[in-house]
């Protein structure tokens, strides 16, 4: 198994620590997005559309960070990063699609970029596009996890699945733009517990060989 994908990115720090949850080693690869290497025709051959991470796993190329975690639960079922029950699967689905679908999209840095590039915004506009988006969106969460009454030390009861993974990387966004988070106790409370289990805490971008 082969892991390409860049130290920074969320969406590549959610198959690490995917991959570390179920115990699957891999090598990894590194394609520096500031470099643009994640354009070069020998990435983009196995990742036409030119974005981190891709997994390659015997004779398949698997990409969309949300779609490969599943296929990696089929493929490899223990331990589940998805519970039993059909209701259950669909609430922890759905807190990990306000992550990757509604909050990450609005923060992503080609988006930052494009905001500064083509409309002229300053670095202290783009954070503020930022900021606000981050406290939109994780007000919608800390809500959402309220009103469903499933959350425990994790998203779902009392052990990480799916919408743990896809919450560590954008609490670490976060604090990588200098949110204010602090309003948010129960999303604290699960980021807090996550870091304390060793397949999110040793996977955090610091440790990442390509990290500077």
């Amino acid at each position: 198994m082969e892991l390409y994908g860049f130290f920074r990115s969320s969406a590549s720090y959610r198959l690490r620590i995917a991959l570390a949850f179920k115990g699957l080693d891999y090598v990894p690869h590194f394609v520096s997005l500031p470099k643009m290497e994640h354009k070069l025709p020998a990435y983009l051959e196995r990742n036409p559309e030119g974005l981190v991470p891709a997994l390659v796993d015997g004779d398949g190329v698997f990409t969309q960070s949300m779609a490969t975690m599943e296929y990696l639960d089929e493929a490899y079922p223990q331990p589940s990063l998805l519970p039993q029950g059909a209701r259950e699967r669909a609430y922890v689905r759905a807190v990990s699609q306000i992550i990757c679908c509604d909050i990450h999209p609005l923060n992503n840095v080609r988006v930052l970029k494009y905001l500064g590039h083509r409309w002229g915004l300053s670095e202290a506009e783009r954070n503020e596009w930022y900021g606000h988006w981050i406290g939109e969106g994780f007000q919608g969460l800390e809500a959402t996890l309220a009103a469903r009454g499933m959350a425990g030390r994790f998203v779902f009861g009392d052990a990480p699945t799916l919408a743990d993974v896809c919450l560590v990387p954008q609490v670490f966004n976060a604090n990588r733009f200098h949110c204010d988070v602090s309003g948010f106790k129960k999303i604290g409370e699960i980021f807090e517990n996550c870091m304390a289990l060793p397949c999110f805490e040793s996977t955090q971008p610091k440790y990442q060989a390509d990290a500077f």
